[in-house]
């Protein structure tokens, strides 16, 4: 028997409810990709990188890009609308790295944060400075732009599961503050508004990011 299908009439509680659908989204699996489409995407990222590394995106061409991949161009807007869309998916590894470096501490068997940051997050900044052109021009200054809001959404997502879980209170509000103000001054320092190396940068920013988990505690 197939499922019913859903009322049209009828709203849907995740529309009403972004936090939701934003935890539905990081505890559902991804529905594995077709090989060839995935080799597809995967041969277009890597060409938009390629281009991006000498130039900025707004002077990089569809053309340029799907030359340089093999493909025409009905395959690319196929799986992209616009270059924007194909360079958001091409840096959606510099959100993974951001949201594991973060958290890369929690290998560790100590169930409490260290007071210096994990080796990973000034590795992650470092790497995030040596494509700083390209992501300045998805993660404007204060966190906002297409980047801007996956690193949020994603970040948030996985900061108030993990604090929800060990039964930390406020785990709504403490995931939003750490989320925006780690995008917020990435974007900021991308940008040049932060003076500081990349190991500077994690020494600072870290004590912030642990003060705002700590600021809100059992009453």
């Amino acid at each position: 028997m197939s499922p019913q299908a859903p009322d049209p009439q009828t709203p849907d509680p995740q529309a009403a409810d972004p936090q939701a659908a934003d935890q539905q989204a990081a505890d559902s699996p991804a529905r594995p990709e077709d090989p060839r489409t995935a080799r597809t995407k995967a041969r277009l990222r890597e060409s938009l990188l390629a281009e991006c590394a000498g130039r900025p995106l707004a002077e990089v061409s569809v053309s340029a890009v799907v030359r340089r991949a093999g493909v025409g161009r009905a395959t690319f807007y196929l799986h992209y609308e616009d270059l924007t869309a194909l360079a958001v998916d091409a840096c959606a590894d510099v959100v993974h790295a951001a949201v594991d470096a973060l958290h890369a501490w929690q290998t560790d068997p100590s169930p409490l944060p260290p007071v210096r940051p994990p080796a990973a997050l000034a590795e992650f900044l470092t790497g995030a400075a040596e494509r700083a052109p390209l992501y300045r021009t998805l993660l404007l200054p204060g966190g906002g732009g297409p980047l801007g809001d996956r690193l949020h959404r994603e970040l948030r997502a996985r900061a108030r599961a993990e604090r929800a879980a060990v039964g930390a209170p406020q785990p709504e509000l403490v995931a939003s503050a750490v989320a925006a103000t780690f995008t917020g001054v990435l974007a900021d320092w991308l940008h040049g508004e932060v003076p500081a190396d990349p190991a500077a940068l994690a020494e600072h920013l870290w004590p912030l990011l642990l003060a705002l988990h700590r600021a809100v505690g059992p009453r």
